[in-house]
């Protein structure tokens, strides 16, 4: 069996709101495999975008294993926790996250430039990633003069130009229109087939999970069903 891309074993997470705790997580196992497709949706509060955070490397559970690239990331230091997220895997976020005085190129750019590459590299795999978004005319175009559909293409150019193994997608087209969200969800599946990368989107909207070739749906914590689950149970 191949090496899963991303894997939580068993994993909860409790917060603490003064003297009360907060169960988010309920003891969740998921595996996610090179080059898959995934939906995680549920309503508010059903532990997706806690579950998200902990894929993301940006939170630790407070049990359980995370594994990345065959490493217990719940074992490594914050140091090498940062290091293997920029390494591994790419973020694309509902509000865009761009930096609103730098150009699209330089907002593209900066996962290499934590990673030391020379800026004439940093620019040149920037400016190719834009272009691989449909971007090629707007390198030097600030945030404010994008629409809302060209900031988040900006947003995948730069979850993409570190060549990720995970991109994590949390609501991304949340804060856009109908129209301009799916040719945004053509982007990430058209990216999913030609280069492989992995892609998790999180979402409350069935229509946007309905698009992925998976369907993990949560409630309370828990992984209520995973459409995974059934089609292999469908195999002979």
């Amino acid at each position: 069996m191949t090496d899963p891309t991303i894997e939580a074993v068993d994993v909860t997470r409790t917060y603490q709101l003064g003297e009360a705790s907060v169960h988010a997580l309920r003891g969740v196992t998921l595996r996610i495999d090179p080059g898959e497709y995934a939906a995680i949706i549920g309503p508010s509060g059903s532990g997706k975008s806690t579950l998200m955070h902990l894929f993301g490397l940006l939170d630790r559970p407070t049990t359980g294993v995370i594994n990345v690239r065959d490493r217990d990331a719940t074992r490594i230091s914050d140091t090498e926790l940062a290091v293997l997220r920029n390494e591994a895997i790419g973020f694309v976020f509902q509000s865009f996250q761009l930096l609103a005085r730098t150009t699209a190129v330089d907002n593209v750019a900066m996962p290499l430039l934590y990673r030391g590459v020379h800026k004439a590299e940093r620019r040149r795999r920037a400016a190719e990633a834009l272009a691989a978004v449909g971007l090629e005319s707007r390198t030097a175009h600030r945030p404010s003069q994008l629409s809302g559909g060209e900031q988040q293409r900006v947003a995948i150019a730069r979850a993409l130009v570190g060549e990720p193994q995970l991109l994590l997608a949390d609501e991304p087209t949340g804060n856009l229109d109908t129209r301009t969200g799916q040719e945004v969800m053509d982007i990430l599946e058209r990216l999913n087939v030609e280069r492989g990368v992995a892609v998790v989107v999180v979402t409350h909207d069935g229509e946007v999970a309905s698009r992925a070739c998976r369907q993990i749906h949560m409630r309370d914590g828990q992984i209520e069903s995973d459409s995974a689950s059934t089609t292999s149970g469908m195999n002979p």
